[in-house]
């Protein structure tokens, strides 16, 4: 009888968890939203690309992809490259140095 009276009250307290409203689902911020959008379109403009190609491409896409790069990022870009290059066998203080005097020439 104790079995069966201990049966009954788990199996009310069970259906009383079970009957209880689900949280209701938490509504995107539009950060959220205008990102789902940008990976919707990047999707879209993606078909019939595959693998790297494919990956490649999202991750331009997604991350607003070269296009709207001005002249003087591209004008930085391309000084940090050649600085690069220049001080490829220099380390420590010395690489440290001479980048900061390579890059801050006009």
């Amino acid at each position: 009888m104790n079995k069966f009276l201990a049966l009954l009250v788990s199996s009310a307290f069970a259906t009383c968890a079970f009957a209880a409203d689900p949280a209701p689902a938490k509504t995107p911020s539009p950060a959220q939203l205008a990102q789902q959008e940008k990976m919707a379109n990047c999707n879209k403009s993606a078909e019939g690309k595959k693998g790297d190609e494919r990956k490649a491409f999202m991750k331009s896409c997604l991350s607003g992809g070269d296009d709207k790069v001005t002249p003087a990022q591209q004008a930085q870009r391309d000084r940090m490259k050649a600085c690069n290059e220049d001080a490829a066998a220099m380390k420590g203080e010395e690489r440290k140095k001479f980048m900061k005097t390579c890059l801050s020439k006009k």
